[in-house]
């Protein structure tokens, strides 16, 4: 039978000034952000890949960089320790740190059972909002997850079925959605298009497939959810609560879009199931490179001058995305 290649380790040692207390913070973070577990005093310890040496010789530039020093090592074998003491340092982490959004999901689960009872209001859009969230903070967590927690596991099933009762409980709570009406290019063209503050993926794909497929001349403005019954009365309004073009059912503001103008290109196609599958978030259609286009519009959603500047670089990451689908 073959060897299994042993498990490689990354050994980082590393010294920073005691002032300022807020740099030996910051390196503390990162390392924690990116699973490392304290092994022996100052020394860390991850499992060897490339992505963590990269990881390291940026960091280690960074303790360099403020005056302190450092170095990091790959070895199979620690005399001291087992690999398999060194696994249960990462799942006694990992576990932790999934008992500490145990309660968030638990209260989550609650609120939606309540809801079908017979709670009123908006609430569906919050806890849509709220399992998004602690969605985020789960992947995050599986990320630093390198072997596989029995709690992350259990967490994943329950995560599943509480997304699943949302989905439920929006068929219940949403009128059954009418065809969508066939519109016309010709009579949306020199347009305000109007959508929510703080653009993201939707709205991004969206505004791109407008200006490029729609509107060529169309200009974007921003407001609060609460003005979409009253904008402009020449502002066509999308992505929002009573809109003129939003989500339809299981439909995404993008693919509603789509349909109603009638868009047939095959390279749009594949866009909208990318677009479905971040916005909806059901895994419809599996595209492998959601999490990638996810964390691009999410840097650009962190770095933007204002809504003005995040829409336009996030128009700009989806017609490279045409491009390299065409």
């Amino acid at each position: 039978m073959p060897k299994t290649k042993p498990q490689e380790w990354l050994l980082i040692f590393y010294s920073v000034p005691s002032n300022p207390v807020s740099n030996r913070m910051k390196i503390w973070r990162k390392l924690a952000k990116a699973g490392a577990v304290q092994l022996k005093g100052a020394v860390y310890i991850l499992p060897a890949t490339e992505e963590h040496e990269e990881f390291l010789q940026w960091l280690l530039g960074e303790v360099k960089s403020m005056g302190g020093d450092g170095a990091f090592a790959k070895s199979a074998e620690i005399r001291t320790v087992t690999g398999g003491d060194i696994r249960e340092l990462f799942l006694r982490q990992a576990e932790e740190g999934y008992r500490g959004l145990e309660k968030i999901l638990d209260a989550l689960e609650r609120k939606i059972q309540s809801f079908r009872k017979g709670a009123q209001g908006d609430e569906s859009g919050k806890l849509a909002d709220m399992v998004g969230k602690l969605g985020k903070e789960l992947d995050e967590l599986r990320k630093r997850d390198f072997f596989s927690s029995p709690s992350g596991l259990v967490m994943r099933k329950r995560m599943q079925t509480l997304e699943s009762g949302l989905r439920k409980m929006d068929k219940t709570t949403v009128e059954t959605p009418k065809a969508i009406k066939p519109k016309r290019a010709e009579e949306y063209r020199g347009r305000v298009w109007a959508t929510r503050k703080k653009p993201f993926i939707d709205r991004m794909a969206s505004a791109w497939l407008i200006k490029r497929f729609i509107d060529p001349k169309a200009t974007f403005t921003f407001i609060e959810e609460s003005e979409s019954s009253s904008p402009d009365k020449k502002a066509v309004t999308f992505d929002m609560r009573g809109a003129t073009f939003t989500h339809v059912g299981e439909l995404c503001t993008f693919e509603v879009l789509v349909k109603a103008f009638g868009i047939r290109d095959k390279t749009v196609k594949k866009i909208a199931e990318l677009v479905h599958d971040l916005d909806v978030k059901d895994d419809k259609y599996e595209k492998p490179e959601t999490a990638g286009v996810e964390e691009i519009l999410t840097g650009i959603r962190k770095t933007a001058k204002n809504d003005a500047d995040a829409l336009d670089r996030g128009m700009a990451v989806f017609e490279m995305l045409y491009q390299s689908k065409t």
